[in-house]
């Protein structure tokens, strides 16, 4: 290497720390044998590499509604989940951006002689926004907060294994399972569970004092939620903004129009009709990333006519999926076949027989059925995907060569996870998807889990979700979640119509480093993780 490019790639590392100009990298380009223009992107690219701290960074999303709150145990949705859990939490653990799980509040974690104890040791020095330390007290209210005979939490149903938390010291806490759970650490990191400070003999929830990277500010439920950096953060650096705000922005062009004028800084779920135009904006990117959401259209199988399994599996036979992604999410997304574990997923199988368009079958499955024609009411809005409302209009075409006559009922924006989902028979849905089969199955389809979306009871399937938590064998396990993953193919009451891209978009005024994949906007951790370029 010259000595000429030897100093340029000095430079490279010193342009992040601001300690060499625009003008004086591009002049070592020069001298190196580089154009200028070349000099230019790598100047680009080497201001953008390094983490700089400051500003005020304001973030659209698709949720949010006037009956959010602060309280864990909800959290439906983006407008919850990135601010306060997110930016404002942390958990026992967390999936890093390469879906490893990694300790968090906790410092370390190991299990007993078995997979049915772990031991989590607590972070030293780890505060609560008050400045008051994290104790093993604290972690036991935390997740006692989601346990008991009257949580309504999401996150009950993961945790109902477990027989007693105890500390064992002020930095040590204890789990004893029912049976072996060998993918316990990952139900650690679940966005319902942050660590909150015990008050009154219970977990404060209501006060917003947290661990995380940012501290509660002010909020308007359904509207905005503005956070201030937290000083003491125990990610050393991190987090990078000085403030940060979420605003709730359902409507998709809002949402590209806020992003356009500069109100916002980055948007979730940006608008794929309109794409083109967002990446002809030269102060735009696209930020695409393969996770593991899917967007589901999930029946009741406890009502008439979804609790005939040959009903379900007609309309699951009714739905041209490729039509759909290529009609509604351009591209975007690949098909699914009524497995909601994601084919990225460790144990994920592809079921047989393959659920695509074929009117001739669904005919077949009504008539043993009983039936030679059916008509039902499908409640959709964007609110619960972009495209939802137009892919409902496409399968209401689809299922008309079946005999099957789909009313589509559109449904309002607001407060559609709280009059809608879980509550009409059948309607649109999604799921970020989880980095476990155990842990998506476990909090979607388990029988008495809180957002069990289909009310989907299998014995077998029960007895299996046991077996697979506790078995360490891989490849008896590779074949315990490949039966269940096929029970919920064949018997379940969710069509699985595809597992969607997260597509963003972001002023180019941001940075980052490599962007995780197991929640929306880099796992839920886009306040704390990137920057101002």
């Amino acid at each position: 290497m010259s000595e000429s490019m030897e100093k340029l790639r000095l430079a490279e590392k010193l342009v992040g720390r601001g300690k060499v100009s625009r003008r004086q990298f591009v002049q070592l380009a020069l001298a190196a044998g580089l154009t200028a223009s070349a000099g230019e992107v790598m100047f680009v690219k080497a201001a953008r590499a390094e983490p700089k701290r400051g500003g005020f960074a304001k973030f659209g999303l698709a949720h949010g509604a006037t009956t959010d709150s602060l309280d864990p145990a909800g959290y439906p949705d983006t407008g919850t989940q990135f601010p306060f859990s997110g930016a404002m939490s942390n958990m026992l653990t967390e999936v890093d951006v390469d879906g490893n799980i990694q300790p968090d509040v906790a410092e370390s974690f190991e299990f007993g002689k078995d997979a049915g104890t772990w031991i989590f040791k607590i972070r030293k020095g780890i505060t609560f926004h008050d400045g008051k330390s994290v104790t093993a007290e604290d972690v036991i209210a935390s997740y006692q907060h989601h346990m008991g005979p009257d949580s309504k939490s999401a996150a009950k149903s993961l945790l109902t294994d477990i027989v007693e938390i105890k500390a064992d010291g002020p930095d040590t806490v204890v789990f004893t399972l029912k049976s072996p759970n060998a993918d316990f650490p990952y139900v650690a990191s679940d966005y319902h569970i942050p660590i909150m400070p015990l008050k009154d003999g219970k977990a404060d929830w209501e006060s917003g004092v947290r661990t995380g990277a940012f501290v509660f500010g002010d909020y308007e439920p359904g509207v905005r939620v503005h956070l201030k950096r937290n000083p003491n953060y125990h990610k050393e650096g991190k987090p990078y903004f000085d403030e940060v705000e979420f605003l709730t922005i359902a409507d998709v062009t809002a949402r590209s129009a806020a992003l356009t004028a500069g109100t916002v800084h980055w948007i979730s779920r940006a608008d794929l009709k309109t794409l083109n135009l967002l990446k002809r904006d030269p102060n735009v990117n696209i930020e695409e990333v393969t996770g593991l959401g899917h967007y589901t259209l999930p029946m009741h199988v406890n009502v008439a006519p979804f609790d005939n399994v040959d009903v379900r599996t007609a309309l699951k036979y009714a739905i041209n999926r490729q039509d759909i992604v290529d009609k509604v999410f351009l591209g975007h997304a690949t098909t699914g076949n009524d497995n909601p574990i994601a084919p990225v997923v460790k144990f994920a199988i592809d079921p047989e027989p393959k659920h695509s368009y074929d009117p001739e079958k669904a005919k077949f499955h009504l008539k043993k059925a009983g039936m030679e024609n059916l008509k039902v009411d499908l409640s959709v809005a964007d609110a619960a995907f972009n495209g939802a409302v137009d892919a409902a209009v496409l399968y209401q075409q689809h299922a008309k060569a079946a005999g099957i006559d789909i009313n589509v009922i559109r449904e309002p924006n607001d407060g559609y996870w709280d009059n809608v989902w879980l509550k009409k028979s059948w309607c649109a849905s999604y799921w970020s998807g989880r980095p476990t089969a155990d842990w998506m199955f476990t909090t979607t389809y388990s029988k008495g889990a809180a957002w069990n979306e289909t009310n989907w009871s299998h014995p077998r399937f029960e007895e299996l979700l046991v077996q697979g938590r506790a078995e360490t064998d891989e490849k008896k396990r590779a074949a315990i979640y490949a039966e269940m993953q096929q029970l919920q193919h064949d018997d379940g009451g969710a069509i699985v119509l595809v597992f969607n891209n997260y597509v963003d978009a972001a002023s180019k005024k941001l940075a980052h480093g490599k962007v995780a994949g197991n929640w929306e906007g880099d796992g839920l951790r886009i306040a704390e993780r990137w920057w101002f370029a």
